[in-house]
């Protein structure tokens, strides 16, 4: 930058608030004011240093210089009894207080770039006094500079901002600490690993605020931590806004507050924080005022111990404790040695470290410059610059990217220092003043989850506890429950709800059981789901009571028949078939047994063939039956001679041939589509149905068609001898016993169709032994009735009566 931009700004602010011209030339300029840097040593290469030696707020008396200023006169010092370093060359530097304002600054680096007098200006020609400039320590202060001292190289000591790490538009800004993007990362991890998801901030009003705001609410989004509230430090003292800043934080339930401010512009609001006795804060600092030696009196610890929060990594400059003892010692007022203040305190550099590796970069630009051979290294493109008359832009990218120092770890990112912090807790001494303890710390280098290191048991937390503050909207949901958020609110603020039937939380989100599986009461943890099927429980033991009952009846009643086969009721109702009838219903009643319990593949074949297959044998013999007593009553008929076509052995190719139909649908059943066991997991999902499929419906529908088929027909032919004579007309019973069988059956279809679970094996069973208890009662009840207590009934000429029906009847047989 020529000097002329001074004078020029000088000029047309005295030409705006004159509004004339008249007094000043515009072909001449005067210097408005003298400038003096607060140091100056004349070198051969002059570089600038920025440092806030003032700040504007109301603290402690200072009466000495602050330390980076002097580390940075050490560092030169240093470099110039070097020999091997700058041979033959020295450095300069003129330090100017920037007092922490960018009025401040722009006045010290307008001067720095003048020269300190008129007479040693250099004007509008020749080189620039300066050749590089160290500082500032405010971001915002770094920003507002590289637009005044666009053609010199920065190198920032303590100006942190994301904002700067954009070489667009910063192309001469260079630091030696880690950008702000680091830092936050840092404090993420912390967050994290103290479970703190709730959170405020308060940032000042600048850039350094407003990116570190921008770049935390973009590490909250990936990592589930809300910003409860952030308020802004102006940067013009306002007691009002602080007051409201205050009311926000005690109104708020976060209890975890992180701060990116200056310890200038964070003084008055801790200091009125202070008055109003607000306590239970867990500050998190970052690292501009971590480890600010104005907040070290015993009277701040009560309100800021247990504060936690990154600093720059502490550094060890060899020699600086002597040279800050020997050279120019300072004094208090009362005109007393400052020999044991934290002036030669050089146990904790930090920022002075930083400025002492500025130092260092810049000599060793230098270097490599007046080093050059052209064709070789950096400059094999370029010719070597002439080191009696350089300019600003020839100590440029070229150089400062070439320095290799062993204490100086250049990145990528344009000296974006690697990210690497100490982390501070402020404890208590035995004096009662708060000091600075490491107690970790956080290395980018390393793999992610790993760079975040702490000694937990060396953490005191706020109000001097040893627990961790839990900072928290809303409390975890508690095992069994699930997060359901509040409309309007951030996602760290919800209500627990109760996981539904068949999930588990994991006190986040409810997750689905498996398949086969269930949740418990409390919904902690699946347990596999209960496998109902018809066992031998109430309804199973009842349902193989009545059908064992059911199949001794019949057996009782057949051989009630067979010790009376010579007597003229059994005789005349066909015996043989009678037998045939009773023998298909006792299989009937025990095929109901393969309906209970556990289907397997062979019980889900066999229980739907036997049923089938014994079925029709019952329904085949007792059409059978209905056939021989109309073929009886045609008989009586002259000239009919039916009955020969109905004989013992036809009645028996009759049976056979209806049966062997239900035997081969059963067969292609099997061979095509078998039954097998299936488990229902739809129609209830507490439970698992084990159920046997039928395989096909199509096969199924088919054999329960066929007994239909059988049972209308006999029906038909039962209705139509229902007059016949005889004392004793079977067709009578005949009718009524199918009109049981096909109402049972009618019945069954919707029940089984609706019925839910081991229900619907239950309505098929009831529906077997409610038509086979049908059958055996209506065909066999009045014949019983006879034969055991009306014997005087069991004759011929009773039954046979005047006709000959019962003769024919008798002669099938």
């Amino acid at each position: 930058m020529s000097p002329l931009l001074l004078y020029t700004l000088v000029y047309h602010t005295f030409v705006f608030s004159h509004g004339q011209t008249n007094s000043i030339s515009a072909s001449s300029c005067i210097l408005q004011g003298l400038f003096e840097p607060s140091f100056l040593a004349n070198g051969h290469f002059m570089i600038g240093g920025l440092f806030p030696l003032h700040y504007r707020v109301e603290m402690s008396y200072w009466n000495y210089t602050q330390k980076p200023s002097a580390t940075m006169r050490f560092a030169v010092e240093e470099i110039n009894q070097n020999r091997n370093l700058l041979p033959n060359f020295t450095l300069g530097y003129e330090i100017y207080d920037s007092c922490a304002t960018h009025v401040g600054g722009q006045r010290a680096i307008l001067a720095a770039l003048n020269g300190p007098e008129e007479a040693q200006s250099a004007m509008c020609s020749g080189t620039a006094p300066l050749l590089v400039v160290i500082g500032d320590s405010g971001s915002s202060q770094s920003i507002v500079r590289m637009y005044i001292i666009f053609t010199h190289f920065q190198i920032s000591y303590f100006s942190t901002c994301s904002c700067l790490s954009d070489r667009k538009k910063y192309p001469t800004f260079f630091r030696v600490i880690p950008s702000d993007d680091y830092q936050v990362k840092a404090i993420t991890r912390l967050l994290l690993q103290f479970g703190w998801k709730w959170v405020g901030m308060i940032a000042e009003d600048d850039d350094y605020g407003r990116y570190a705001l921008q770049g935390l609410l973009r590490e909250f989004r990936n990592i589930g931590v809300c910003l409860a509230y952030y308020e802004m430090i102006p940067k013009v003292y306002n007691q009002r806004r602080i007051h409201e800043i205050l009311r926000v934080m005690k109104q708020s339930t976060a209890k975890v507050v992180i701060a990116f401010a200056g310890e200038g512009e964070l003084y008055p609001l801790l200091k009125e924080y202070m008055d109003q006795n607000i306590t239970g804060i867990q500050w998190i600092a970052s690292e501009a005022w971590v480890t600010a030696s104005i907040f070290t009196g015993s009277h701040f610890y009560p309100f800021l111990g247990g504060t936690i929060g990154f600093s720059v990594r502490q550094g060890k400059i060899p020699g600086l404790k002597d040279y800050l003892l020997t050279v120019n010692p300072l004094r208090h007022p009362k005109n007393e040695p400052l020999l044991d203040t934290v002036y030669v305190d050089t146990s904790n550099l930090r920022l002075s470290y930083c400025v002492y590796k500025a130092v260092y970069a810049i000599a060793y630009s230098l270097h490599n410059l007046i080093s050059c051979e052209p064709g070789k290294g950096p400059f094999q493109n370029s010719s070597c610059a002439d080191p009696a008359n350089l300019y600003p832009w020839q100590v440029g990218l070229l150089y400062v990217l070439s320095v290799k120092m062993p204490f100086i770890l250049s990145t990528a990112n344009f000296w974006d220092s690697v990210p690497s912090y100490d982390l501070i807790n402020w404890q208590r001494d035995t004096s009662g003043k708060i000091q600075f303890i490491n107690v970790g710390m956080f290395d980018g280098a390393k793999d992610a989850g790993k760079e975040l290191f702490i000694k937990e048991d060396a953490i005191v937390w706020t109000g001097n506890k040893s627990q961790v503050l839990v900072s928290v909207c809303s409390d975890s949901c508690t095992p069994g429950s699930r997060k359901a958020v509040r409309r309007g609110e951030p996602l760290c603020c919800f209500d627990c709800v109760p996981c539904d039937d068949g999930k588990i939380s994991n006190q986040t989100d409810c997750t689905p059981c498996p398949e086969d599986y269930w949740s418990n009461t409390a919904r902690t943890e699946c347990i596999p789901k209960a496998v109902e099927f018809l066992t031998h429980d109430a309804m199973g033991l009842t349902l193989t009571v009545i059908s064992v009952v059911g199949a001794c009846l019949t057996a009782a009643i057949l051989l009630v028949f067979i010790r009376h086969r010579n007597t003229p009721i059994v005789r005349v109702n066909n015996s043989e078939l009678s037998f045939f009838i009773l023998l298909s219903l006792i299989l009937c009643f025990l095929c109901a047994l393969l309906f209970i319990g556990e289907p397997t593949v062979w019980s889900c074949m066999l229980r739907h063939t036997a049923f089938s297959i014994t079925f029709s044998l019952c329904i085949s013999c007792i059409l059978g039956k209905t056939l021989v007593v109309l073929a009886a009553f045609t008989a009586t008929r002259p000239g009919n001679n039916i009955m020969k076509w109905l004989g013992p052995k036809q009645q028996r190719v009759i049976i056979f041939a209806c049966t062997l139909v239900q035997v081969l649908i059963c067969s292609v059943w099997l061979i095509a589509a078998p039954p097998f066991p299936f488990k229902n997991t739809q129609y209830s999902r507490s439970k698992i149905i084990l159920e046997c499929s039928v395989g096909s419906d199509w096969a199924f529908w088919s054999v329960l068609g066929y007994i239909g088929l059988l049972a209308c027909l006999c029906f038909v032919l039962a209705f139509l001898a229902r007059k016949l004579p005889g004392n004793f007309n079977e067709a009578k019973y005949i009718t009524f016993s199918i009109l049981i069988f096909c109402a049972v059956w009618l019945a069954f279809i919707p029940a089984y169709v609706s019925s839910p679970g081991k229900f619907t094996v239950a309505v098929e069973i009831f529906a077997i032994l409610a038509s086979s208890f049908g059958l055996l009662l209506c065909l066999f009840a009045p014949k019983c009735y006879i034969i055991l207590l009306k014997p005087q009934k069991n004759t011929k000429q009773h039954i046979m009566g005047k006709d000959n029906f019962c003769y024919h009847l008798e002669m099938s047989s």
